[in-house]
């Protein structure tokens, strides 16, 4: 979720859910140790709890990295060895990785050695990478990164090709195989195992949940970010009513406020939240109004102020919620 996930997303998706577990973007090692660590680790209080997603293949490195994440306050520390995409590759990292579980395991025995017990230090994986894609393959992945002490796995059901598919294609090419991950909880009970790939309902991920520990939702919490607002009640139990979408975005308007007096851009939030209404009623002339005006110098809250009207048909909000 490279260029999604941001912090700005992340606030917004926590006003959904209070219980969901929320990951930053994959950062490399050698960016937190040597960028912009504000701009790369910072993140609202309100996030919590939130998984600082590392890239990289240096264990050294990536227990710096990682101390670097713990120290910043993020809850865990988790290492993606699942990213199919041509620049990781050619920095060694993500899925190729898959095919060295020796070094995984190298680097998550560094990164625990170096972070307080009580922040986990988890793996993002595929079920294969290439030839490499039989069910004694990836057994044999995750026992040699376990034997570290290592007890979370967030396991993508699909198998990534990195050879001759693009990363567009890797989301759809080859097929999902949930089985497989449901085998691999079943063959390691002391594990906890979580699903990820191609789930897009709360129904589908509750079916999951009868032969997996977790479920992971990416592409579908971000263009359709309504379905988080059920997260608490039907995965979690928590009781109480989910917020409406009217009460979310009001409770955004603060934030996007404090945000441009600070210097930023609308827009730099308002990417996030375009598909609220998704299936809704006048859902279009939602997004068409946000990606009309958000972009535009000087664009304030009113423009999400001019698309909560347009929606929800009530009024614009008014500006005491925004204070």
């Amino acid at each position: 979720m490279m260029d999604w996930t941001d912090r700005h997303c992340r606030y917004f998706h926590r006003l959904l859910s209070a219980r969901a577990l929320l990951y930053s973007e994959m950062v490399t090692a050698d960016a937190v140790i040597q960028g912009d660590r504000e701009r790369l680790l910072a993140f609202n209080p309100h996030e919590h709890p939130v998984a600082l997603q590392l890239g990289g293949s240096n264990p050294a490195r990536l227990a710096e990295a990682a101390v670097i994440g713990a120290d910043w306050g993020y809850d865990e520390i988790n290492l993606n060895v699942g990213c199919p995409s041509d620049r990781v590759q050619e920095g060694r990292f993500g899925a190729c990785l898959m095919a060295e579980p020796e070094l995984v395991a190298e680097c998550v025995a560094a990164m625990r050695a170096r972070v307080p017990s009580h922040i986990p230090v988890t793996v993002k994986n595929r079920i294969g990478i290439d030839a490499q894609d039989s069910e004694a393959d990836l057994n044999r992945f995750v026992e040699t990164v376990a034997g570290t002490g290592c007890r979370i796995f967030i396991v993508h059901a699909r198998k990534a090709w990195l050879q001759g598919l693009s990363p567009r294609e890797n989301r759809e090419v080859p097929p999902l195989d949930y089985g497989r991950v449901c085998r691999l909880k079943a063959a390691h009970p002391e594990l906890t195992i979580v699903i990820n790939g191609g789930i897009t309902s709360l129904d589908e991920a509750e079916a999951h949940l009868q032969h997996v520990d977790g479920v992971a939702l990416g592409r579908a919490a971000y263009q359709t970010p309504w379905l988080l607002a059920e997260v608490d009640r039907r995965l979690f139990g928590t009781a109480g009513a989910a917020p409406s979408r009217r009460a979310a975005l009001e409770a955004l308007l603060p934030y996007a406020e404090r945000h441009i007096a600070a210097g930023g851009r609308l827009n730099n939030i308002v990417r996030h939240i375009l598909g609220l209404y998704h299936g809704q009623p006048r859902a279009r002339a939602f997004r068409r109004h946000l990606s009309e005006h958000a972009p535009r110098d000087g664009a304030g809250i009113d423009v999400l102020q001019e698309a909560l009207a347009l929606v929800e048909g009530h009024g614009a909000p008014a500006l005491a919620a925004a204070e």
